[in-house]
């Protein structure tokens, strides 16, 4: 009886492929972020992990930059939000970096951690991690 039970699951549709992910590490700068006082007087060191999917594999077949994300093009944009944003809690920056780089480099999806540096005796890094896809 147990004999014609399938081992698997036959499906539907067929699966899609992984897709290819781009990944910075420990990208640090210093910004401004926090909402106590003494947080907005000076800047303070941040560092940001970013995965993002590419919207498909034309690069590894084409060997061209123009069909892929440029990475230093996206490290580049993250550096001028951090000199450029009115954002007090991580939560926000967090937020404003995902977005802006979904909106501007036609990402599908972006999982990104912020996080600051040394801020408390005993705490290395304390942030946040998000992940978003285009709206």
């Amino acid at each position: 009886m147990l004999a014609n039970i399938p081992r698997t699951m036959p499906t539907a549709t067929a699966s899609l492929p992984a897709p290819d992910t781009i990944f910075i590490r420990e990208l640090r700068h210093q910004t401004l972020v926090g909402v106590y006082p003494w947080e907005r007087e000076a800047t303070q060191a941040v560092e940001i992990d970013i995965d993002f999917d590419l919207p498909g594999r034309h690069a590894a077949d084409s060997h061209e930059l123009a069909d892929t994300i440029d990475y230093s093009k996206v490290v580049a944009r993250v550096r001028a939000i951090l000199d450029d944003h009115d954002a007090q809690l991580l939560e926000a920056l967090a937020e404003l970096i995902a977005t802006t780089l979904l909106r501007e480099f036609g990402m599908p999806r972006l999982r990104l951690s912020l996080a600051k540096l040394n801020l408390m005796p005993g705490v290395k890094k304390l942030g946040i991690t998000i992940e978003r896809r285009p709206a």
